[in-house]
Protein backbone atom coordinates (compact mmCIF):
# COMPACT_ATOMS: atom_id res chain seq x y z
CA UNK A 1 0.00 0.00 0.00
CA UNK A 2 0.95 3.50 -0.63
CA UNK A 3 -0.06 6.25 1.62
CA UNK A 4 -0.43 10.34 -0.11
CA UNK A 5 -0.84 13.62 1.30
CA UNK A 6 -0.83 16.54 -0.55
CA UNK A 7 -0.27 19.79 0.97
CA UNK A 8 -0.05 24.04 -0.24
CA UNK A 9 -3.18 24.54 -1.52
CA UNK A 10 -4.70 27.80 -0.89
CA UNK A 11 -6.17 31.03 -2.35
CA UNK A 12 -4.29 32.84 -4.68
CA UNK A 13 -4.78 36.05 -7.37
CA UNK A 14 -4.58 35.48 -10.79
CA UNK A 15 -1.13 35.65 -12.13
CA UNK A 16 -0.08 34.74 -8.46
CA UNK A 17 1.62 30.89 -7.47
CA UNK A 18 1.07 28.41 -5.65
CA UNK A 19 3.40 24.43 -4.93
CA UNK A 20 1.98 21.63 -3.94
CA UNK A 21 3.75 18.88 -2.50
CA UNK A 22 2.78 15.15 -2.21
CA UNK A 23 4.51 13.56 0.40
CA UNK A 24 4.44 9.23 -0.38
CA UNK A 25 4.51 6.38 2.76
CA UNK A 26 4.06 2.93 3.20
CA UNK A 27 5.20 0.83 0.17
CA UNK A 28 8.65 2.14 -1.65
CA UNK A 29 8.92 1.22 -5.60
CA UNK A 30 11.92 1.75 -7.60
CA UNK A 31 10.11 2.26 -10.58
CA UNK A 32 6.28 4.27 -11.10
CA UNK A 33 4.45 7.41 -11.64
CA UNK A 34 3.32 9.96 -9.20
CA UNK A 35 0.79 12.46 -11.47
CA UNK A 36 -1.17 15.49 -10.28
CA UNK A 37 -5.11 15.61 -11.08
CA UNK A 38 -7.65 18.32 -10.71
CA UNK A 39 -11.50 18.36 -10.78
CA UNK A 40 -13.92 21.54 -11.75
CA UNK A 41 -17.11 21.27 -9.54
CA UNK A 42 -19.07 19.27 -11.42
CA UNK A 43 -16.65 17.93 -13.77
CA UNK A 44 -14.70 14.72 -14.14
CA UNK A 45 -10.95 14.27 -12.55
CA UNK A 46 -8.48 15.53 -15.36
CA UNK A 47 -4.95 14.62 -15.72
CA UNK A 48 -2.47 17.93 -14.86
CA UNK A 49 0.71 16.27 -14.42
CA UNK A 50 3.33 13.35 -14.34
CA UNK A 51 6.40 12.45 -13.51
CA UNK A 52 7.39 9.07 -14.66
CA UNK A 53 10.53 7.07 -13.51
CA UNK A 54 11.73 3.57 -14.06
CA UNK A 55 15.35 3.13 -11.88
CA UNK A 56 17.74 5.77 -10.18
CA UNK A 57 17.18 9.29 -10.17
CA UNK A 58 16.29 10.46 -13.89
CA UNK A 59 12.43 11.27 -14.54
CA UNK A 60 10.67 12.54 -17.05
CA UNK A 61 7.76 14.68 -17.05
CA UNK A 62 4.49 15.45 -18.57
CA UNK A 63 1.75 17.80 -18.91
CA UNK A 64 -1.74 18.81 -20.18
CA UNK A 65 -1.86 21.65 -22.91
CA UNK A 66 -4.03 23.71 -20.30
CA UNK A 67 -0.86 23.83 -18.08
CA UNK A 68 2.48 23.29 -20.53
CA UNK A 69 4.53 26.81 -19.82
CA UNK A 70 3.09 27.21 -16.62
CA UNK A 71 3.57 24.27 -14.07
CA UNK A 72 6.48 22.35 -13.76
CA UNK A 73 6.47 19.32 -11.69
CA UNK A 74 9.78 17.52 -9.86
CA UNK A 75 10.41 14.72 -8.32
CA UNK A 76 12.30 14.57 -4.90
CA UNK A 77 13.36 10.97 -4.66
CA UNK A 78 15.01 12.00 -0.98
CA UNK A 79 11.91 12.58 0.31
CA UNK A 80 9.59 10.27 -1.99
CA UNK A 81 7.71 13.22 -2.43
CA UNK A 82 6.47 15.36 -5.41
CA UNK A 83 5.92 18.80 -6.36
CA UNK A 84 3.88 20.79 -8.45
CA UNK A 85 5.08 24.64 -8.75
CA UNK A 86 1.85 26.77 -10.39
CA UNK A 87 2.88 29.82 -11.47
CA UNK A 88 1.09 32.40 -13.79
CA UNK A 89 -2.20 31.35 -12.83
CA UNK A 90 -5.92 31.11 -14.18
CA UNK A 91 -9.25 31.40 -12.96
CA UNK A 92 -9.64 28.59 -14.27
CA UNK A 93 -6.94 26.70 -12.37
CA UNK A 94 -9.66 26.73 -9.57
CA UNK A 95 -9.98 23.26 -8.43
CA UNK A 96 -9.43 20.11 -5.68
CA UNK A 97 -5.89 18.86 -6.81
CA UNK A 98 -5.39 15.31 -6.21
CA UNK A 99 -2.17 13.36 -6.22
CA UNK A 100 -1.77 9.69 -7.81
CA UNK A 101 0.72 7.00 -7.92
CA UNK A 102 1.18 3.59 -9.40
CA UNK A 103 3.83 1.09 -9.10
CA UNK A 104 4.63 0.78 -13.16
CA UNK A 105 5.83 3.21 -15.45
CA UNK A 106 2.91 3.31 -18.04
CA UNK A 107 2.23 6.44 -19.88
CA UNK A 108 -1.23 6.13 -19.43
CA UNK A 109 -3.03 9.29 -17.85
CA UNK A 110 -6.41 7.90 -17.18
CA UNK A 111 -7.41 8.17 -13.71
CA UNK A 112 -8.47 4.75 -13.74
CA UNK A 113 -4.94 3.49 -13.67
CA UNK A 114 -3.95 4.95 -10.95
CA UNK A 115 -4.68 2.75 -7.20
CA UNK A 116 -2.89 5.30 -4.72
CA UNK A 117 -4.98 8.91 -3.92
CA UNK A 118 -4.22 11.56 -1.99
CA UNK A 119 -7.16 13.35 -0.05
CA UNK A 120 -6.70 16.23 -2.53
CA UNK A 121 -6.06 20.03 -1.77
CA UNK A 122 -8.05 23.12 -2.84
CA UNK A 123 -6.36 25.50 -5.31
CA UNK A 124 -8.94 28.84 -5.70
CA UNK A 125 -7.60 31.73 -8.02
CA UNK A 126 -9.38 34.64 -7.63
CA UNK A 127 -9.50 37.36 -9.84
Amino acid sequence: QVQLVESGGGLVQAGGSLKLSCAASGRTFGSGVMAWFRQHPGKEREFVARVRWLAGSTYYADYADSVKGRFSISKDFTRNAVHLQLNSLKLEDTAVYYCAARTTSSTSSSPDGFPYWGQGTQVTVSS
